[in-house]
């Protein structure tokens, strides 16, 4: 398993220590990830062995810790352009959506519209069990957990806008 999910199965156990990541990725996505599974701190790697002294012992003391590097490129982002954020938001999610096949690019839309599985297999002409099949492997390769993160994903690529579905049927391309 990888770090982050070692810090989410230690923290769930009773009187669980703080933990830190020390890692080379410092995606805001990582960050969060990161907090979100529990984590005290986050430290990236490149971080002089003081400072990394000195985020233990913070963390130790009970305070959070995020990595000078981090903290700097959250306050860039927290003062930045609220379009530019969208603009980067829906990049990165038509980025990640353009994974799948073209098929599972159709049911992953249907998703995101509300359809059901027997609903989203009539409308595109699919078995149920294909459906359930392809919302599986867009959930395994896009690293989702549930439908609504699908919908969340397709929503956030703004495939959903009438314009777009009729020019492209809800994909990319």
């Amino acid at each position: 398993m990888d770090g982050l999910t070692a810090t989410e199965e230690l923290r769930r156990r009773p009187g669980a220590p703080e933990v830190i990541v020390l890692t080379t990725f410092h995606a805001d996505e990582q960050v969060l990830r990161a907090i979100r599974a529990g984590a005290a701190g986050f430290v990236l790697k490149d971080t002089p062995p003081a400072q990394i002294v000195e985020a233990v012992l913070r963390v130790a003391a009970g305070e959070p810790v995020l990595s000078p590097a981090v903290t700097r490129r959250r306050m860039a982002r927290a003062a930045g352009d609220p379009a530019d954020d969208r603009r980067a938001r829906r990049t990165h999610a038509r980025q990640r959506f353009a994974e799948p096949g073209e098929r599972e690019q159709d049911v992953a839309a249907a998703v995101g519209r509300g359809g059901s599985n027997a609903e989203i297999a009539a409308a595109l002409h699919l078995g149920v069990a294909t459906v359930k099949t392809h919302v599986s492997r867009i959930l395994a390769r896009l690293g989702l957990n549930n439908r609504v993160q699908i919908a969340l994903l397709v929503h956030g690529a703004g495939l959903l806008h009438e314009d777009e579905d009729d020019a492209r049927g809800g994909r990319l391309g």
